[in-house]
């Protein structure tokens, strides 16, 4: 379905990417505190809309460029996420900092302490702008705060703080807006963390806690479209565990999965699904997900089938891991893991592949079949006293995966859930 366009080796290992949302722009945050930002090539297509037909890079003659590079962190940079127009920037790392910075050149505007409930300080794991107002910022102790974006930089102190799971969170999904919203934009998202789904709402906090589903869940993503025969538009959220299964739960129905599909399997348990994409839905390609598995290959698996696309052999790295998976503004998939990022090409042969199953959409049933050089900001030197910070750390949990036993609710996880009946 994809061929490899080119690889871009980075210094160190990878821990975090951000694709700006109108622009050819990637950003990389490395172990050592580094962040840079390349400009991918243009697309040959004259238009404006991302909708070219094949990158340039395809030609073998086009170059991807440096913007700026700088060292943003004392320690790894566990996270990046530009705001919903490109015009701002986010990072966090293991120095228990959350910088806010011009993302034209790396400038930083200003700065925030990540708050901890103890006296060790607490790391980051995922930052996300759910919308123009708010900033989620997900720590290793299972905490997740909602920072006040309406002044353009995160507040000083969190507005609000949840506790939706005992473990670090490794996920946060958007939920769509309802029909009811005057914005337009996402209130609500499904968050996971350790072996527990959680569902929390900007306004109102954790509202919904999954039972233990006795493995680790480590990604996941919103396909809309699909869901019960009898409301298909409901929208489904696919959820990657530790043991490469692939589970499907239809939004709104939070207690347990309604569905598997083995990605990888084998004795004792698949390689993890570390990542997850949704394919554009405008590629035609049908309704599909990219899964970034353990061992660094990639998954194509289609959610109309409940079926893995097992002609396909793509690999991103032959050793480390696929940290993050995204497609930028020209339907280019780009994957991240150990020291280098790849870019991939839709096979342009198998375009519309999937327009016949969104037709079927509402026929088939479900098989069930069991987941860069701007100036410095002066926070740190450039030496690379920190190369592998944090690495140890990502492996111990990789390991952790791997050895996951029943997770036992924490007393921070045990608080503020409640439950919603016809929670949409």
């Amino acid at each position: 379905m994809f061929e490899n366009l080119c690889t871009l080796p980075l210094e160190l290992d990878v821990f975090a990417t951000a694709l700006h949302p109108t622009e050819p722009l990637l950003s990389v945050g490395l172990s050592n505190g580094h962040v840079e930002t390349f400009r991918l090539p243009q697309s040959n297509s004259s238009d404006d809309d991302g909708d070219g037909d094949n990158s340039v890079m395809s030609d073998g003659r086009a170059t991807v460029d440096t913007i700026w590079k700088t060292r943003r962190h004392k320690g790894s940079c566990r996270c990046l996420a530009y705001n919903h127009d490109g015009q701002a920037m986010y990072s966090a790392g293991t120095d228990s900092l959350v910088k806010y910075f011009d993302p034209n050149n790396g400038k930083v505007v200003s700065k925030v302490s990540i708050p901890s409930t103890t006296s060790v300080p607490d790391a980051p794991t995922l930052l996300h702008v759910l919308n123009p107002q708010n900033l989620l910022l997900a720590t290793d102790s299972g905490a997740l705060h909602i920072f006040d974006l309406r002044d353009g930089a995160p507040g000083k102190k969190p507005a609000q703080s949840h506790f939706p799971h005992s473990d670090y969170v490794s996920s946060i999904t958007p939920l769509p807006a309802s029909d009811e919203s005057t914005s337009g934009f996402p209130k609500q998202w499904v968050s996971t963390g350790g072996t527990t789904l959680a569902v929390t709402d900007v306004r109102r906090g954790v509202l919904v806690r999954s039972e233990d589903q006795e493995d680790e869940l480590l990604s996941a993503c919103f396909m809309p479209g699909l869901g019960p025969k009898h409301n298909r538009n409901n929208g489904v959220v696919a959820v990657g565990s530790g043991s490469g299964v692939l589970t499907i739960w239809d939004k709104g129905s939070w207690d347990d999965q309604q569905e598997r599909i083995i990605v990888d399997g084998g004795k004792g348990g698949g390689e993890s699904i570390d990542a997850m994409v949704r394919v554009p839905q405008d590629m035609g390609l049908g309704k599909k997900l990219v899964c970034g598995m353990g061992d660094g290959s990639l998954r194509i698996v289609d959610l109309v089938r409940r079926e893995v696309d097992r002609s396909t052999n793509l690999r991103h790295d032959d050793i480390e891991a696929v940290v993050s998976l995204g497609f930028d503004r020209h339907h280019r998939l780009i994957t991240a893991g150990g020291r280098t990022v790849k870019v991939w090409e839709e096979l342009s042969e198998l375009q519309g592949d999937g327009d016949s199953e969104d037709e079927k959409d509402d026929e088939e049933e479900p098989i069930d079949n069991r987941k860069r050089s701007a100036d410095d900001d002066k926070d740190g030197d450039d030496s690379d006293d920190s190369d592998g910070d944090g690495v140890e750390e990502m492996k111990q949990r990789a390991k952790r995966r791997k050895n996951i036993q029943k997770n036992k609710l924490g007393p921070m996880g045990a608080h503020g859930v409640m439950g919603f009946d016809g929670l949409d």
